[in-house]
């Protein structure tokens, strides 16, 4: 019985933590941030917790892949992203060190610190990918 509370506890929080990060994703589809990766990171989350959900897995997987792929297709969307990533970091220090900022504070600038770093792996990543295909 114990382990059937256990079980079912699990499912909840992965559950609640996957909405959450899709929700998240969905947000960022239109903010500064990976929004398609953190949509396929929820629904992977989901999935687990409701099988159900696994059909969408897939469809969203080549999306985000194809989408961090053509951010490093040109100079133009390189240098984009790139400069992206940098407003993003300045941002966080700067919504951290002004206090008249709105939302301005810790949580707000290692926000946004943070979406820059992420940013940055994933053009690093994506460039690698896209090398690695052109090559072989």
């Amino acid at each position: 019985m114990r382990r059937s509370y256990g079980r079912h506890a699990t499912r909840g929080a992965l559950a609640v933590l996957g909405g959450c990060v899709l929700l998240t994703g969905v947000a960022l589809l239109v903010l500064p941030g990976p929004g398609m990766l953190l949509v396929l990171a929820g629904l992977l989350i989901l999935a687990r917790a409701l099988p159900s959900v696994e059909r969408f897995v897939e469809p969203v997987r080549v999306r985000a892949i194809q989408a961090a792929e053509e951010s490093v297709t040109s100079w133009w969307r390189l240098t984009g992203s790139v400069l992206t990533g940098l407003v993003l970091l300045g941002a966080g220090v700067l919504w951290i060190v002004e206090e008249r900022l709105p939302l301005s504070g810790w949580s707000t600038g290692l926000g946004l610190i943070l979406s820059g770093i992420i940013l940055f792996a994933l053009l690093v990543w994506s460039h690698r990918r896209v090398r690695a295909r052109r090559a072989g």
